[in-house]
């Protein structure tokens, strides 16, 4: 006969610990979880999965300490999700952490669960913030807070590596606003969960895969179409954030966070708030760089215009420089010429002008000492230096030419007497004329070689322009072996001896 003081049924343990549970544990208690699955079946209950989890270490995942099943009963559901979806922007969902209010209860054939009777959305937007801040300090404690921001952006960002879900609104709206800004863009979707429990470790594989390509692309794009703070925490998770703050290329973002910025965006080189944004700025930075090319290509034409303009002026400064010092040795000799072949005084000399020519040059009229007005003849080839002076310089705008001045400086002004006994000086010795060099020399050796053929003492003074004989017998001291041959040869005693 079986002793049954010995033991106890398995229905009695299960009275037993029913007993003890709704005995120790008779009042709802509020309870601190992360949902790791939920369903709704027909009948609007909602069966969850609660577990909490030990912190995670860095490169490890967080282990299990305890799991216990949960139920919310059909009209408290449909009230609960209703208010807490209201409250953080969220819906209920596996991989966030909530605090219910709940009903331990004890059953005999499904063992224990907990029944959701409340919930508080302050302490889940709390545990986000929580996350974030712990994500934030150990990426700076790491060194790598502001690393992706120091990589350079290229100026011409036309290779896009899109992380993000091609099914999404915001992919396509990215692609549509890429398009209408006329520029040509090489898009690559890496097509990636963008949120819930998939989202980290998918986003991770994503930025991977563009990491084995890092050469093929200017940029990584990471966008989605908006959501709630808790809908986005993987943006706040320190494995994704630690991957875009340490990326090999410049990364931009567009979450779609209305309110709050997430900690990938504080890491990634360029934060954007949507899709569309992104889009926009890199349209706006192809047009920028068109533009600076298109400014640099017309500043680069206005460069070689006026190089070739200064090259131009340089050859014509260059040919005139040559013309003029053409001009000054023409000018020089006829000085001489003039000089010489008029019997002018310097002051003669400086003050002609083109209209004191007449008779098509063989005559110069010449204001003399005492306003008393002369006129010389001119020889034919002193005639012709003349005309030709004249004629070449002035149509050919070479110099600066003033009617009122035959003979002017290199600055265009009328010739000082210092520059004509400067110039005159240094072509006579030029020619090899020794001893005193000077215009009054030339003017000298006029009347010298007019007397020595013969000329009539009263014919020179009219030329010479001297108002009585006297001054125009000092030029026959040196011609007196002249006149003593003429004196033997034509007086009547000297002859008949």
């Amino acid at each position: 006969m079986t002793d049954t003081a010995r033991y106890i049924t398995l229905s009695q343990l299960q009275q037993r610990i029913k007993a003890a549970v709704e005995q120790s544990l008779p009042l709802p208690q509020w309870v601190v979880a992360e949902i790791s699955e939920l369903k709704v079946n027909y009948s609007g209950h909602c069966y969850l999965e609660l577990v909490e989890k030990s912190e995670p270490t860095r490169g490890g995942a967080p282990i299990p300490r305890a799991q216990v099943r949960a139920v919310i009963w059909r009209q408290q559901y449909a009230m609960l999700s209703s208010y807490f979806h209201a409250e953080t922007g969220s819906k209920l969902a596996s991989g966030m952490k909530i605090m219910a209010k709940v009903i331990v209860s004890y059953h005999e054939l499904y063992g224990l669960s907990l029944q959701i009777t409340d919930l508080d959305p302050s302490y889940t937007l709390g545990e986000v913030e929580r996350q974030r801040q712990m994500t934030i300090a150990q990426l700076q404690a790491d060194g790598v807070w502001d690393l992706n921001r120091e990589e350079p952006m290229p100026l011409l960002v036309q290779r896009v590596a899109v992380v993000s879900s091609g099914a999404a609104a915001g992919y396509r709206d990215f692609c549509n606003e890429l398009s209408a800004g006329g520029y040509a863009f090489r898009v690559e979707l890496f097509d990636a969960v963008m949120q819930g429990q998939a989202a980290e470790e998918s986003l991770c594989q994503a930025l991977e895969r563009v990491a084995q390509r890092v050469e093929e692309f200017d940029a990584v794009v990471i966008i989605r179409g908006g959501g709630s703070a808790s809908d986005l925490s993987c943006f706040n998770s320190y494995r994704l954030c630690s991957y875009v703050a340490q990326f090999p290329l410049p990364v931009i973002t567009g979450i779609g966070h209305d309110k709050d910025v997430s900690v990938a965006d504080m890491v990634a080189h360029t934060p954007l708030k949507t899709p569309t944004a992104v889009a926009a700025w890199l349209t706006e930075r192809m047009a920028r760089q068109d533009g600076w090319l298109e400014e640099a290509a017309v500043r680069l034409m206005q460069l070689a215009q006026s190089a070739t303009e200064r090259e131009r002026v340089r050859l014509e400064r260059l040919e005139s420089d040559l013309r003029s010092g053409e001009w000054l040795a023409r000018r020089n000799a006829l000085m001489v010429m003039m000089l010489y072949g008029c019997g002018l005084r310097l002051a003669e000399l400086t003050a002609i002008a083109p209209t004191h020519f007449e008779d098509d040059y063989r005559t110069l009229r010449v204001m003399g000492k005492g306003s008393k007005e002369r006129v010389l003849p001119i020889v034919e080839r002193l005639r012709c230096e003349i005309k030709r002076f004249v004629e070449e310089f002035s149509e050919q705008k070479i110099c600066i030419f003033d009617q009122n001045r035959l003979f002017l400086s290199k600055r265009g002004e009328p010739i000082s007497r210092s520059d004509v006994q400067r110039s005159v000086a240094r072509l006579l010795r030029e020619c090899g004329v020794e001893g005193k060099a000077s215009p009054h020399v030339l003017r000298h050796t006029f009347a010298t070689h007019l007397l020595n053929d013969g000329a009539d003492m009263r014919e020179i003074q009219e030329l010479l322009g001297h108002s009585s004989l006297r001054a125009t017998q000092v030029y026959t001291h040196n011609n007196i072996a002249q006149l003593q041959r003429a004196y033997l040869s034509a007086h009547p005693r000297e002859a008949e001896q």
